[in-house]
């Protein structure tokens, strides 16, 4: 897979979740909220969502192609982004979706497990997939745990630990704090591993 298909996939992905879920959900409710779901991702107040390379509504089901303006006229919608950050995607909602089938697949896989190694690291700990950065996450102690499907610094998807205060030393290997790629952590229990190794090193345990 190339680095191209991987990044206009988590580009378009990104929009979707903005255009079409986070942006109509904070237009009838107020909440931008997204959480990771089985097969995708949704709105925590909405009944939309991706399922694998479908849009999900209450009323039906279509594939995740055309545009963000096409997808949510569809489900009912009208195409807006969110108005409580300035920097998003960056996509326009006449844009053409960009959608490889390997590349969306990987990147929700990843969504997955990076949700489930959340979970495990600190049951119970409300997570959010928040639209601005399209990553997922909480902070525990002035530390922030989350995973990322890539962005400008980072083009593969990557794992990350950051505190709130600059820390030194080796295992920091990136401006926020350290950073892990996903093809490095294969499994759930590698995520979890990093995250301990984080919380380790963040608190000089």
């Amino acid at each position: 897979m190339s680095e191209q298909a991987l990044t206009a996939a988590r580009r378009s992905l990104h929009a979707v979740a903005e255009l079409v879920i986070a942006g109509p959900q904070q237009a009838a409710t107020g909440d931008i909220r997204l959480q990771v779901v089985p097969g995708g991702f949704a709105g925590t107040a909405s009944g939309v969502r991706v399922d694998g390379a479908d849009l999900v509504w209450g009323g039906g089901r279509t594939r995740l192609a055309g545009t963000c303006r096409t997808l949510a006229a569809a489900a009912g919608l009208t195409a807006v982004a969110p108005d409580a950050y300035e920097h998003g995607s960056g996509v326009d909602p006449d844009e053409e979706l960009e959608l490889d089938p390997e590349a969306t697949a990987l990147l929700l896989g990843w969504f997955a497990r990076g949700d489930a190694a959340l979970e495990a690291f600190a049951p119970g700990v409300p997570r959010v997939l928040w639209p601005e950065h399209f990553d997922i996450g909480y902070a525990l102690d002035e530390v922030n745990y989350g995973v990322s499907p890539g962005d400008g610094g980072h083009p593969a998807p990557y794992a990350y630990v950051g505190p709130w205060t600059q820390r030194e030393g080796p295992f920091w290997n990136a401006p926020f704090g350290a950073a892990r790629p996903a093809a490095q952590l294969p499994t759930v229990t590698d995520v979890v591993e990093f995250f301990m190794q984080g919380r380790s090193q963040a608190h000089g345990a």
